[in-house]
């Protein structure tokens, strides 16, 4: 009897740790454990194509246990503008919607989306998930869009365009100019690709437009991207529902750059080079009364 009593009693504790073992393990580790929950990145942690600038959305962050949503939004920006793969953090205790926060931005894909646009091409992501626990550790796990062969072969496009086309030019105007005359004259918009017939090219990346010779919108954006932050001209990819360009910042005053629309598609096949889009206010932008660049200001904000 005494037997079947103890089984009884370790058969009832053990049904109830499992039924209660989140909180058990969280007691145990709040009172008895010690996380060191300090994040932070090292110089060697960003690779050659880390920007680090600050926009009204989103900023570079060293701090990484946040208080706030735009805290994470801030990290998220952070950790993919310094080309990372993964990336632990934790919630604090006192900040208590913190993983409530978490799953709202990493179920956003078209946050994270707008996120990418501020950040090197290079760096950009082709997924990103996010693991969270009842303890507040929050892990990033980040692939990218570019891979090492893609760059390898857009570096040394690059530097043939540099030589050959933009040579000594340092008017940032000019300089502008020059890119999208060049990316316009040596490239195809992708129509099987945008009418979603067929995938022959990588279009809607910048190894599309400079190498295959075919893009889309987002490729025509990362071509012009990826000079604009060689010459270190502030700029960032703006995003509507269906369209992407670029945004740059050219004495004193942020532009529209829209590589795509300059670069129509005629009937009769022939090459067609425009400057409707190239370098406008938001205000001509809007007179232009396209239905393809209707865009959030809350996120960016420079072209209101």
């Amino acid at each position: 009897m005494k037997k079947l009593f103890v089984s009884g009693m370790l058969l009832l504790i053990l049904g109830l740790t499992c039924l209660y073992r989140e909180p058990l393990v969280k007691f145990y580790v709040d009172h008895f454990v010690s996380i060191d929950k300090t994040v932070t990145l090292s110089a060697n942690e960003k690779n050659d194509y880390f920007l680090g600038e600050n926009y009204s959305f989103v900023q570079s962050t060293t701090n990484f246990t946040p208080s706030n949503k735009q805290d994470i939004l801030n990290i998220y920006y952070t950790i993919l503008d310094r080309g990372l793969t993964d990336f632990v953090f934790y919630c604090s205790e006192e900040y208590k919607e913190c993983i409530q926060d978490v799953k709202d931005i990493s179920n956003n894909q078209v946050l994270l989306s707008h996120i990418n646009n501020f950040v090197h091409p290079y760096n950009s992501f082709k997924s990103i998930e996010t693991e969270y626990d009842t303890l507040g550790k929050i892990t990033i796990k980040i692939s990218h869009t570019y891979t090492d062969e893609m760059i390898r072969s857009l570096q040394q496009k690059t530097k043939e365009i540099q030589k050959d086309v933009i040579q000594d030019e340092q008017d940032p105007e000019k300089m502008i100019k020059l890119i999208h005359d060049y990316i316009i004259n040596n490239s195809r918009y992708d129509s099987d690709r945008s009418d979603q017939k067929t995938v022959k090219y990588q279009s809607d990346t910048a190894y599309g437009n400079l190498i295959q010779g075919y893009g889309i919108c987002g490729g025509y954006a990362d071509s012009m991207k990826l000079f604009l932050d060689l010459y270190q001209i502030p700029n960032y990819k703006i995003a509507s529902e269906n369209h992407v360009w670029n945004l740059v910042k050219v004495n004193d005053q942020w532009l529209h750059l829209d590589l795509t629309w300059d670069d129509p598609i005629v009937t009769n096949g022939k090459d067609v080079l425009e400057y409707n889009f190239f370098l406008i206010t938001t205000q001509e932008l809007q007179e232009l009364q396209t239905n393809q660049h209707n865009f959030d200001t809350a996120i960016y904000q420079e072209a209101k």
